[in-house]
């Protein structure tokens, strides 16, 4: 029990400070558990066959088909168009969050919502330039949206199924479509309407890097002009010294009406040459008299700038990136992805100083002068949590976006109905067999190739959940999970059962807030289990409450991915997540534990 123990809290350590990624965490607690003597071989390798985990992995497949055919970007830009007027009750801010937050909410509950954040954001980003509001205003929300519609059912979000999964592992009856509705659908209202009449006037107005650049190019270009009697001309980027200058590196070079960027040692100057250089923009005098070079006026500067726009592109970095832990020159990021770094932007905040010895950190909003290829390229890297460029790219609409969606409604049916249905050597239908006939169907309809459908598969997750359900049997085989349990009841003992399963609830919450939400949910689920049956009460609304306490993720960028999507587009802060998202966090829970209690009879 004691090893066990010492192994969860070695978990949270190692995943609050982000030393690697969870999947690695998770997977080296599953061997010394294994080594321990704690769980069996077969205990170990359950989690990697079961049922929950991989229609995870399916419904992966079925998300990237859906994206594929362009729907998601057209429904966003239909949906946030239709209606808008120029009557002044049409310009309110809650109205035009209700209008953004709407689809989001409805494609989330079926969908995996982190393709939907990353295709919305730039979508959204747009609509408020063109009616001259922040962003900043709608992005939080545009995540939050994501995050209820995840708990309105079983296949919203993958915790869901993390639950889901486990309950059928320890031989109890799983969660049904709508199951975890009875609780999400109240907490999604009642959020609705804390932003509305709340949570917006908390948000703060509040401009990105993307803008700011646009805006005063000064700040970040520096802009020089070769003279027709410099030494320079017929050189080489290398061979004039343009490189590893203090401070400063040459990222484009504008001749005439082309863009040359960004620039390769070997890019020879010519006379009339316009030379950006990014970094420290306060060096410019020193720059000029180093290298001969002459500075143009705030006008061509600006002009320039418009010019090489749809070059520009935004990433959010991941936690899969191999620049991770890199400074930008450490990682050959230029020769990696022919895109040169204009500026970074951290916890809402530009990074200072020469960019080429920043350090890179999952999170982190990097502005890339590219080829005008990479956006196309990188869409689906797992490198980026996002890619957004500057001039939006039109949808690829492939034609089969209606095969699509007819699909995964079938997939929702099959799945919401399949327990009435004749079952299959002796196995009622759930949400395996329909998850798995969407992604059969999509990949014959050509919807999707066999390899974008391997790509689409994110293993890291995979393998975190696989692992977690076998550190979730060390839990129960050890007694920690029974120990944890009692300690949860004797505290909450003078309020019964209401107060176990709020205890739960808040458990699990602030779990999701430090690591990620399906170890948070694999983590407590032993505990939940040994905390119902201990107390001789119905299981189901202890698991409800750690499916929905671990989605409940809003006070901090790090708990839920499209959280840590949003932040570097909204030019969000650290602390806007904790002001907005911990009166959200009391919302949810009041909202949810009172929910499951009132509809499950917990007295």
């Amino acid at each position: 029990m004691y090893l066990t123990i010492a192994v969860l809290a070695a978990i949270l350590i190692l995943l609050v400070l982000d030393v690697t990624g969870p999947d690695m965490i998770f997977g080296a607690a599953l061997i010394v558990l294994l080594f321990g003597g704690i769980i069996s071989p077969e205990e170990a390798l359950s989690g990697f066959s079961n049922r929950g985990m991989v229609t995870v992995g399916l419904l992966f497949i079925v998300s990237r088909a859906v994206e594929n055919t362009g729907v998601f970007q057209t429904i966003a830009e239909r949906f946030l168009a239709a209606g808008d007027g120029n009557a002044p009750e049409k310009r309110r801010l809650p109205n035009l969050m209700v209008r953004m937050m709407t689809p989001v909410t409805v494609l989330s509950a079926f969908l995996n919502n982190t393709p939907i954040v990353t295709i919305f954001t730039p979508t959204i980003r747009q609509w408020t330039t063109e009616r001259r509001l922040a962003a900043s205003k709608f992005l939080i929300p545009l995540s939050y949206a994501s995050i209820f519609g995840g708990i309105l059912t079983l296949i919203g979000t993958s915790t869901n199924l993390v639950v889901h999964g486990l309950m059928l592992q320890n031989n109890l009856e799983g969660l049904r479509f709508f199951e975890v509705a009875r609780a999400g659908l109240p907490i999604a209202l009642m959020g609705y309407l804390y932003l509305v009449l709340i949570g917006q006037r908390l948000l703060p107005e509040r401009h990105d890097v993307m803008a700011e650049l646009g805006d005063t190019p000064r700040e970040y270009f520096i802009e020089l002009q070769v003279p027709d009697d410099s030494p320079l001309i017929g050189k080489t980027v290398e061979q004039a010294r343009l490189r590893n200058l203090q401070g400063v590196y040459l990222t484009d070079i504008e001749r005439g009406d082309l863009h040359l960027g960004p620039v390769t040692p070997d890019r020879r100057v010519a006379a009339g040459d316009r030379l950006f250089f990014a970094g420290r923009t306060d060096g410019m005098a020193e720059l000029v008299a180093q290298t001969g070079l002459l500075p143009v006026g705030d006008e061509t500067l600006l002009a320039d700038t418009r010019r090489i726009r749809r070059y520009l592109v935004e990433v959010v970095v991941s936690a899969n990136s191999p620049v991770l832990g890199k400074t930008i020159k450490e990682s050959n990021f230029r020769s990696i992805y022919s895109a040169a770094v204009i500026a970074i932007s951290r916890n809402g905040e530009r990074v200072p100083g020469r960019l080429g010895d920043v350090e890179l950190r999952t999170g982190d909003t990097l502005v890339l002068l590219t080829n005008g290829s990479f956006a196309r390229k990188y869409r689906y890297s797992r490198d980026f949590l996002l890619v957004s460029p500057l001039d939006r790219i039109a949808p690829e609409v492939t034609g089969k976006g209606g095969f699509a969606l007819v699909t995964v409604v079938g997939m929702i049916l099959l799945s919401a109905v399949g327990e009435f249905l004749p079952p299959i050597g002796g196995h009622r239908i759930d949400m395996f067999y329909a998850a798995a006939g969407a992604a059969l169907v999509l990949v014959l309809g050509r919807v999707i190739t066999p390899n974008q459908a391997r790509e689409a598969i994110r293993w890291d997750v995979l393998i975190t959940i696989g692992a977690a359900f076998g550190v979730s049997r060390g839990l129960f085989n050890s007694g920690a999970a029974q120990l944890i349990s009692q300690g949860l009841v004797d505290i909450m003992s003078p309020f019964g059962v209401i107060g176990a399963l709020a205890a739960v609830y808040l458990a699990t919450s602030l779990f999701t807030e430090i690591i990620t939400n399906n170890a948070a949910a694999a983590l407590m689920f032993p505990i939940a289990l040994v905390t119902a049956m201990g107390l001789g009460v119905n299981v189901t609304p202890f698991m409800v409450a750690v499916a929905m306490g671990a989605s409940a993720s809003f006070a901090t960028p790090i708990g839920y991915q499209t959280n840590l999507i949003v932040q570097g587009p909204g030019g969000y802060k650290f602390r806007d997540f904790l002001r907005v998202g911990v009166p959200m966090n009391i919302v949810a829970g009041i909202t949810g534990i009172t929910a499951i209690a009132l509809w499950y009879g917990v007295g």
